[in-house]
């Protein structure tokens, strides 16, 4: 199946790297001029308006897209399209190298060193703090069945595995942070110690994709 028949893209290939699917095209079309009708589109694309609209159809459904009326002064109002919220995040992103960049800047000076450590103790706490609630009153297994629900939403494409009665494996596929945790090996250390925080049992971490591994393995429990 065509790229462009299987809706928006996880991520827009706007650095150049391959050819742009038609859906991907509409989007960075939109993304840099800003609001279009079916006409516009269709004529910088080369496309039919009925093509387009097929094509909107699809892209509504997914949330990367929604349509707008504008009002004139005579007549009935345009219909354009314009980008939502969400498909902002179709897009690249760089966080990495900002956070790698604020993160060397404190590490090159030996008093400011130290923030480093208390900047992901923090950012464990944050988290625990958002995320313990969700564990209230539930068995071990409900409680990792959330975590992954909780890494899932983050991005980590997490899987659950039981091992024997009383154990399970969760298997990290992804890791958004991985650049910053291949430096920074705090970064790590705060998501074992949350991990423990919000399960309440004993989880050691057995494999690691910023250390070379093909996935972030924690056996628990």
């Amino acid at each position: 199946m065509k790229r462009e028949e299987t809706g928006a893209a996880s991520q827009l290939r706007v650095n150049g790297a391959g050819e742009l699917s038609t859906r991907e095209r509409i989007l960075t079309l939109l993304k840099t001029g800003g609001r279009m009708n079916a006409g516009q589109l269709a004529q910088a694309l080369d496309l039919t308006e009925m093509a387009i609209r097929r094509h909107m159809y699809a892209l509504e459904k997914d949330g990367s897209v929604c349509t707008v009326s504008i009002r004139q002064a005579m007549g009935r109002p345009l219909h354009a399209y314009e980008l939502t919220k969400q498909s902002d995040e179709l897009f690249p992103k760089n966080y990495h190298t900002l956070t790698l960049d604020l993160l060397d800047e404190l590490a090159d000076d030996p008093e400011a060193a130290m923030w480093i450590d208390r900047m992901f103790e923090g950012r464990k706490r944050k988290l625990l703090a958002r995320y313990e609630a969700r564990m209230a009153d539930k068995s071990l297994g409900e409680r990792v069945q959330e975590l992954a629900a909780i890494q899932n939403a983050g991005g980590y494409m997490v899987k659950v595995e039981p091992l024997g009665e009383d154990g399970y494996e969760l298997n990290e596929y992804n890791c958004p942070i991985a650049q910053v945790a291949s430096q920074y090996g705090q970064a790590c250390q705060c998501e074992l110690a949350l991990f423990r925080a919000l399960l309440k049992v004993p989880v050691e971490r057995v494999e690691c994709l910023a250390k070379g591994g093909g996935k972030c393995s924690y056996r628990i429990g």
